[in-house]
């Protein structure tokens, strides 16, 4: 079967791509803060640990977006 690509069904991915996305961002913040608080982490050490979580953050927005892609335009789903 072929996706389904409409403005309707991208528009719904776009969503929940978005959605998903600020959800990772706000899991990944809090974990951050909890880190450089604990270890009291101040100036050039929190922007190297900010750099260590960047990459996995960025990752996990890349597969969040293909996620919502994938389940927004299979035919199954609609």
């Amino acid at each position: 079967m072929q996706r389904i690509k409409t403005f309707k069904t991208l528009t719904r991915a776009a969503a929940a791509a978005s959605f998903l996305a600020v959800q990772a961002i706000i899991c990944i913040g809090t974990v951050y803060w909890a880190v450089a608080e604990t270890l009291r982490m101040e100036g050039m050490a929190a922007i190297v640990l900010a750099v260590i979580f960047a990459g996995p953050s960025a990752y996990l927005l890349m597969v969040v977006s293909r996620m919502a892609y994938e389940a927004e335009t299979d035919p199954a789903n609609q």
